[in-house]
């Protein structure tokens, strides 16, 4: 099947590395908008995620709202070329992130559920019928696992240290994502948007607030 590179690349790896590059602003407590690059497993650039820029209201309720506000995530590959976005809309329960590809298509959605003692959501494939589950544990704090409907281990994304100055100082975070070798292209990319869905959820600076 000819496909773009950036679709074999992602297709390819078994493991990749998500990056939040921080900014100077994050060091005084301000949040700057959010921005990562995806590596291989070699350290070798892939593609790079970056929210769009809303004007003064975005910052104003990026300050305000955190994880909770309406967004949009550009995914781009290393020639910058857009491959797949993700649209967060406003909620204030059970977060959503919808995913496309660079021609709007859906590919399906990261969805919130309900849950006491785990941090739980479900990938939907673009039917809104679930293909993989995530149901993390409180105790298990950086261990994501993605699980299909016979309690197979298809995907984990692992939040790594990133250094005791920048954890203390900033939000910045670092992921490592991981695939089984069979799990399809379209949802390698719904983990891979899952990746910065758990960032934002779990460990943005306002994410419990």
């Amino acid at each position: 099947m000819n496909r773009d590179p950036i679709m074999n690349a992602l297709n390819d790896h078994p493991r990749l590395l998500v990056q939040q590059v921080h900014e100077l602003a994050e060091f005084i407590g301000f949040e700057s908008r959010n921005k990562y690059q995806i590596l291989t497993g070699d350290q070798q650039p892939l593609a790079y995620a970056a929210e769009q820029s809303s004007g003064l209201l975005g910052t104003l309720a990026r300050q305000a709202l955190g994880h909770w506000r309406r967004f949009d995530l550009v995914f781009f590959d290393s020639r910058r070329q857009p491959f797949m976005r993700a649209h967060h809309p406003f909620r204030w329960l059970f977060q959503r992130l919808e995913i496309s590809d660079h021609q709007g298509v859906f590919l399906g959605a990261i969805q919130q559920r309900f849950s006491l003692l785990h941090k739980k959501f479900d990938l939907l494939d673009a039917q809104g019928q679930v293909v993989l589950q995530v149901a993390s544990p409180l105790w298990k704090l950086w261990t994501f696992p993605f699980m299909d409907g016979q309690q197979r281990q298809q995907a984990q994304v692992a939040k790594r240290w990133s250094g005791a100055f920048s954890e203390l100082m900033t939000d910045r975070d670092n992921f490592l994502v991981e695939y089984e070798a069979s799990l399809p292209l379209h949802l390698r990319q719904l983990v891979l948007a899952a990746a910065l869905f758990i960032d934002l959820q779990y460990f943005e600076a306002k994410a419990g607030n």
